[in-house]
Order: structure tokens, then sequence, then C-alpha cells
């Protein structure tokens, strides 16, 4: 079986690459990369495939199995083309299966919303390609909250709008996991995917990250609007708007999902706390 997985110069298709090198050896896996030199450090054969490039796809698809799409990181209203161009060249090359990542959320109410939904659209597009299929929906990446820790600790607090509401957090490592055994195991075709773990308030995250970086930091709940303001002001309008509106859709509750991890990998979702501690180590 040969595998592909796209956008594998990123940090989730480079962890699920390193992940089915494991599993099934290098000779089997392709990485597909808008710039290849970006993921030749992954020891694997890496093709050309820019999104917005159908005749890029039509190419980096041919003589493979199976495909992993990674969810496109461009504006919601371009995404589900691109993504088609990887679906329609999968059908054109005899690809026999494509994994998607998609990912937990509300199609509406939020500023995060209109990825949500985009997202749900490649869904359909996937079950509706003729081909097997298996989603997973990821929930919201540990790492960058680890990553903001000398700002978390110079500020004494963790500050946004998520409330009392309650995210079920993972990492790329867990979720390269489940995915590796998504793309490897027929049982899974067919099957729409929570991937994510134990749902925790900040104010948990917060106990959590001071027990293992020995910090004193407080959760500060702010309005949607300030936090919003506050993060446009930050990162520009797209990304302000889209990180305010995963911290309220996390307010409202839409990231408390029943997890589907164990049935997708296998084994359980390992506990927050071994995977910050395995952060800090590394």
């Amino acid at each position: 079986m040969t595998i592909a997985v796209t956008s594998a110069s990123g940090q989730l298709g480079a962890s699920i690459v390193r992940q089915l090198i494991n599993e099934i050896g290098k000779e089997n896996v392709i990485g597909i990369a808008r710039t290849p030199e970006k993921a030749t450090h992954l020891g694997v054969e890496v093709r050309k495939g820019d999104y917005n490039s159908r005749q890029d796809f039509d190419a980096a698809l041919k003589g493979i199995d199976t495909v992993l799409l990674v969810s496109g990181m461009d504006d919601p209203k371009k995404r589900i083309q691109q993504h088609r161009n990887v679906i329609e060249a999968a059908k054109q090359n005899g690809v026999q299966k494509i994994v998607y990542t998609s990912i937990v959320g509300d199609e509406a109410n939020t500023a995060f919303s209109p990825v949500v939904k985009s997202n749900r659209q490649t869904e359909e597009d996937i079950k509706e390609s003729g081909l097997e299929w298996a989603i997973g929906r990821n929930g919201i990446y540990i790492e960058p909250d680890l990553e903001y820790i000398d700002h978390y600790a110079k500020d004494g607090e963790i500050r946004n709008c998520a409330g009392e509401g309650k995210c079920g957090y993972t990492s790329r490592g867990e979720l390269a996991y489940a995915y590796a055994q998504m793309l490897l195991d027929n049982k899974h075709n067919g099957h729409v995917y929570n991937l994510v773990g134990e749902a925790i308030t900040q104010a948990k995250l917060a106990d959590l990250i001071n027990e293992v970086y020995g910090l004193n930091l407080k959760f500060n709940s702010v309005s949607v609007a300030e936090y919003a303001a506050e993060r446009k002001e930050a990162l520009g309008d797209f990304m302000g708007t889209i990180i305010a509106g995963i911290y309220e859709g996390i307010r409202n509750g839409v990231n408390d999902v029943p997890s589907h991890y164990e049935m997708a990998a296998g084994r359980p979702h390992r506990p927050h706390i071994d995977i910050i501690r395995d952060f800090k180590k590394a």
C-alpha cells in the first residue's frame, strides 16, 4: 500500500508522515507539499501539490492507493474548491481511499463557523466521491497554549473569552497516531470520528500547566467582543477573528463533544498532563 499525505511540510502533516514511517516504512509513504523542499527532511519522496492546482495533484497522486487530505489553511471560501481539486484528482488516478482531517465545531453562531462549515462541505464531497473514506474531526491542539507559555508566565494568566466552557483538547502526536490507524485499517471506512481528549475548562488547563511548569497562572475570562478586539490588534483581522471564534465556540460548548478517539486509534487518548510533560521535556 502506498499512502500519500498532503501538506506534509506542515506540523500535522509531518507528524502523520513520521507515524506512517514507523508503521509501514518510508518506502510506502509519499509526502505532498506546496513547497517540496520544506518537507525533504522527513526522508520520504516528496511531490509538489498546491491545493489551488488540480494539475499538481493529477501528477502527485499517480500510483497512490490511499491519500490523507489535511484540511487547508486558506480563506474558507477558497477551501472547498481547493479540497475538490484533491478529491477529483484522487478519483481520476484510481486512488482507492481518502482520509480527511476535519474539525470539531459549530456551523453557525461564531466567527469560526465559516471554517467549520467549509470543512463540513468537504466531508460531504468526500462521502459522495465514490471512494472509500474515513473522516476525523480534530479537537483543538494543546500545543499552541504550550508554545505561548512564556507570554502566559509574563502575564500571570491565561486570558480569553472561553468562560466556563470545556474543550476536548488533543495534540498533533495523538492525531497522527489515530490517522495512521484510520489510513491502514479498513474497519474505519465510512466512519466520522471526534478525535478529542478529555474535555476541560480553561481554569483546569491553567492548573495542569501550573503543575508541570511550576507557575501560578490564573484564568481570566473576558467578553467575546473584548477578546476579539485584542486578537485582531495583535494578529490582524483574519487570524484574530478566527482565534476569537474558536474560544467563543468553547464558551458555547461546541468543543465539549463525545470522544471517538479510542475507536479510531485502538487505545485511549493520552492524559493531557502527560502530553504537557512530554512537551516540556522536548
